[in-house]
């Protein structure tokens, strides 16, 4: 059936909001908002009045969406949580006080970030457009957000779980560490940023009182290492791409090929730290027999891999939310990826079934 298509004058599209969510995001397409005409009547009103504060921009609620590493640990566990009678609900709601607590962490580092960049940003044609290199908010209110919310978010984390609490501690040590040199610092910044995501994916565990597999941190690391460089990737394709020779990348990236180096072995890791993890003994252990399954899902995340990657060299934006939202492959793939997750591990005889096809046999 074919859709009816009409444009809204003065609605804002659903690329103009991620812009004013997330200021390093490139504007997503099309540029006008494309509704159905039974939307027309409500979805216009809703993006109307949708404007976002500077102060939020400033805590890049788009950028939020990183913290769902927080969740392995408790999404992985589920299936043995079940069989072992152990109650979900406060574990699903610890997880959720988890995730919580490193997104107040983060934005108040990501406020610091902003003021202490402020004036390299104002020559990127990207970063610019953050609140603070932009002018909609001074330096000094930014440094006031960044000392204040690190600290009340882990002394929250501390009344729930103190194991948490010492994680968020360890990852606001790092943040103060890369904001002060290791972010000028070749290799060690990505580095740094890949060891923060781990840190998240060990809160999890941490605060749900459940192991976690060496294994599924390694996944984190490497798979969040490759984001990284792809991060710096895209902030080099922009630069170019706009012809902004003011800029400088802080920690002297400038050669393309090296960074292609860089995603190339990080994103390859990643690939085969996920098949160690899915035939591991501690995925056998939470998900029961036919753990080995998981490995059908690889495709998929080499698919979604590749496609960053081609983003990355087009210059667009690095952010995940706006790659699931501008390209379809992408979306699939993550998409494929999840259903089959959930089938695995909601549908013991679908694993067993895949384990079969492997010919493998129970320890």
């Amino acid at each position: 059936m074919r859709r009816n298509i009409v444009r809204v004058p003065g609605a804002r599209s659903l690329g103009a909001i991620m812009k004013d969510l997330s200021p390093d995001c490139s504007p997503l397409q099309p540029s006008f908002c494309i509704l159905d005409r039974s939307w027309c009547r409500t979805r216009p009103i809703l993006t109307k009045v949708f404007v976002v504060p500077p102060i939020l921009r400033l805590l890049r609620p788009a950028d939020w969406v990183k913290n769902v590493f927080v969740l392995p640990a408790l999404v992985f566990s589920l299936p043995r949580m079940v069989q072992d009678g152990a109650e979900i609900v406060p574990a699903l709601w610890a997880t959720l006080a988890a995730v919580a607590g490193f997104c107040a962490t983060a934005s108040g580092f990501y406020a610091i970030n902003d003021a202490l960049d402020a004036k390299s940003d104002r020559q990127h044609p990207v970063k610019c457009r953050r609140p603070i290199a932009s002018g909609a908010i001074s330096v000094r209110t930014g440094l006031v957000m960044g000392v204040l919310l690190p600290p009340l978010s882990i002394l929250a984390a501390c009344s729930i779980d103190a194991g948490l609490g010492w994680i968020l501690l360890t990852y606001g040590m790092l943040q103060v560490l890369y904001n002060l040199g290791l972010k000028r610092c070749h290799g060690l910044d990505v580095m740094a940023l890949a060891g923060g995501f781990t840190l998240r994916a060990a809160g999890g565990a941490a605060v749900i009182d459940r192991p976690i597999s060496v294994w599924l941190l390694l996944e984190v690391f490497f798979l969040t290492l490759f984001l990284a460089f792809i991060k710096r990737q895209c902030d080099l394709q922009t630069a170019k791409n706009n012809n902004a020779k003011g800029w400088k990348s802080p920690a002297g990236y400038h050669d393309e090929h090296e960074l292609d180096w860089g995603t190339g072995l990080a994103g390859g890791l990643a690939v085969v730290v996920f098949v160690m993890y899915a035939t591991s003994g501690h995925a056998r252990e939470v998900l029961g027999p036919g753990s080995e399954g998981l490995v059908f899902l690889t495709p998929f995340v080499i698919s979604a891999l590749l496609r960053f990657h081609r983003r990355a060299r087009e210059g667009a934006s690095d952010s995940p939310l706006a790659a699931l939202l501008e390209d379809r492959i992408m979306l699939l793939s993550a998409g494929s990826f999840g259903l089959g997750l959930v089938g695995l591990l909601a549908f013991p005889d679908l694993r067993e079934a895949l384990d079969g096809i492997l010919m493998t046999s129970p320890e």
